[in-house]
């Protein structure tokens, strides 16, 4: 059996057009691992990806309208920034200094996941427009180029509710379910499972984050070895309606409770 392994995958700085296939297949073969083998999940920062793919904005050339120069002004945030994350949402929830949290594509995240970091100057970085498609592509090039059948994870990292600091989740997923569900297995008394579900793709993209970073250690990637799961031809990060959600639920209750 293969020992667990999760490998830093570094590549420099990744620019719009690169081919980031070429520039992860390089990476891995300076590290550990060497090469792509048959089972290996790669996970990639959204950041890096979304780079390649030319989703970057720079904010000079933004004209925020007076509903962004209102909230900019609430919040504390650039207007052109603003601007943007409005755009990239599909509704703002509310805000903290310095932050929207907003709803987008049928998750809550800040700022519509417009991130300025590891972008170039005077620029921000949208989300991929679509990581599920952008995971499956990229499998399938490691393929054509190296025979393996992989498993990729598009990677963004989240704060996540009355915890402080951030840990991976899964924002596009190939070749691995995202969610294993574990309902009607027994724990250790006999009882059965009812509502617990393993978020697979998270968990590993939070272990991909150990090593990747958050800085300027220009390792956009990593790559997971002897986990054992078969990689297939499912895609997708499985989600749940707002009212289905502890938290969104809970405010969405509260606010009604209020009018």
């Amino acid at each position: 059996m293969t020992a667990f392994i999760t490998v830093a995958i570094r590549t420099g700085i990744i620019g719009e057009g690169d081919d980031i296939v070429a520039a992860l297949l390089e990476g891995i073969s300076r590290s550990e691992a060497a090469q792509i083998e048959d089972g290996d999940i790669i996970v990639i920062a959204e950041t890096a990806l979304a780079t390649a793919e030319g989703s970057v904005v720079c904010l000079e050339s933004v004209t925020p309208d007076s509903a962004s120069i209102t909230l900019g002004r609430t919040y504390g945030i650039d207007p052109r920034l603003v601007e943007v994350v409005v755009r990239e949402s599909d509704e703002v929830v509310g805000g903290i200094p310095g932050h929207l949290l907003c709803m987008r594509g049928g998750t809550l995240l800040p700022n519509a996941g417009v991130d300025a970091s590891n972008a170039p100057p005077g620029c921000v970085v949208l989300l991929p427009r679509n990581p599920d498609q952008s995971a499956r592509r990229i499998a399938s090039e490691f393929h054509a180029r190296t025979g393996a059948r992989s498993g990729v994870i598009v990677a963004d990292s989240r704060t996540h509710a009355m915890r402080s600091g951030c840990s991976g989740v899964a924002i596009g997923c190939y070749g691995i379910p995202s969610v294993i569900d574990a309902r009607g297995k027994r724990d250790l008394f006999g009882r059965p499972l009812e509502v617990t579900k393993q978020a697979l793709a998270d968990n590993i993209a939070s272990a991909a984050e150990i090593v990747m970073g958050e800085a300027d250690e220009s390792t956009p990637a990593a790559l997971i070895r002897g986990l054992g799961i078969p990689i297939s031809d499912c895609e997708g990060v499985e989600s749940i309606a707002a009212e289905d959600c502890l938290f969104m639920g809970l405010l969405a209750r509260g606010t009604k409770g209020r009018d």
